[in-house]
């Protein structure tokens, strides 16, 4: 019965994949290219959000020669929309070490995937199953899932270690290690999914704890998290606003912002004028903001002027709200 298992989902996968550009022959010049892009622009990131963005990729960049040669502006000015910028930056850096140190190819054990930029456990497991076709499962968020109902255990307990305690008794056994890995993500997606699990059409339920319990355990979702924050911007004249790199503000650190600091740290503000207060969110906080403004000739030296109504430059969304509520002072 436990060895059925992983033939169950492979056929089901078999019927029931979808279509996405990535997913090209294993004889493709383009394979690894498209997979390397895929998975950095699917970190944190849903699939249906990530197609147009990796078309726009592919025909401006076709292959991962041209992408380690591009300009790192024009890199984040595609990126612009997708968020967490800091993977636009690690792509291409690890770009560029695939074409120099590895001639345009994946290292072949997943300790060595691992020092590239951007690639932790997770990205480093799907890529080499999915390049070499190694005995491994990548545990995003769908296969924590499938895994977790599947033994009807907390999905936060499932990590490698325990993974490897699981498949002791070679639950997931198979030579299709490539297509096994996609196929545990993609059943995650649409069959066994987070909120509606079509149990009523799932072909693994008869060995599913979690179907067959009484006592089912329930997936703690992440809470999202409130901060208040103020925002200090620098306005010239010209209307242009004053953006720096190193504002201290800890997850936002990747962004040209100008000044943020925690509510706590300082309520005497006398140059400054409270300008709105906004809401807006990133990853799982909700932030709730007090933007404030002056006019000045100076600005620390950390600090650059941007023309507010200038668009061919990179700028976050994040930063482009503040852009907007400036924007009525001009």
């Amino acid at each position: 019965m436990k060895f059925n298992l992983t033939k169950k989902v492979l056929a089901w996968y078999d019927n029931n994949k979808r279509t996405l550009p990535w997913r090209v022959g294993k004889k493709s010049n383009n394979k690894l290219y498209y997979r390397v892009l895929s998975e950095f622009m699917l970190q944190q990131t849903q699939v249906k959000t990530v197609i147009p963005y990796f078309a726009k990729f592919t025909s401006k960049f076709p292959n991962l020669n041209s992408l380690s040669k591009a300009n790192e502006k024009k890199i984040l000015k595609l990126w612009e929309g997708l968020g967490y910028y800091r993977r636009a930056r690690n792509l291409l850096a690890t770009s560029r070490i695939l074409v120099k140190r590895y001639n345009s190819k994946l290292p072949q054990e997943i300790d060595e995937i691992k020092t590239l930029p951007g690639i932790g456990d997770y990205t480093s497991n799907v890529l080499a199953a999915l390049i070499y076709n190694k005995p491994t499962l990548a545990f995003d968020g769908n296969v924590k899932r499938v895994i977790s109902r599947i033994l009807n255990m907390e999905v936060r307990k499932i990590d490698f270690k325990e993974f490897k305690k699981i498949n002791k008794k070679k639950i997931f056994n198979t030579n299709r290690n490539s297509d096994l890995v996609e196929a545990m993500m993609e059943f995650g997606a649409l069959v066994c999914n987070s909120k509606t699990p079509k149990c009523y059409r799932c072909p693994i339920k008869i060995n599913c704890k979690f179907y067959k319990s009484s006592n089912k355990i329930k997936q703690i979702k992440k809470e999202m998290t409130n901060k208040n924050i103020n925002i200090f911007c620098y306005l010239s004249k010209k209307g242009e606003i004053a953006l720096t790199k190193k504002n201290n503000s800890g997850f936002l650190n990747e962004f040209n912002l100008p000044k943020i600091e925690s509510i706590k740290k300082n309520k005497s503000f006398k140059k400054w004028k409270l300008l709105s207060k906004y809401k807006n969110s990133i990853s799982n906080k909700k932030l709730n903001i007090n933007l404030y403004y002056q006019f000045s000739k100076d600005i620390p030296n950390n600090y650059s002027w941007y023309s507010i109504k200038r668009n061919n430059e990179f700028i976050p969304s994040f930063t482009k709200h503040i852009f907007k509520q400036v924007s009525v002072l001009f």
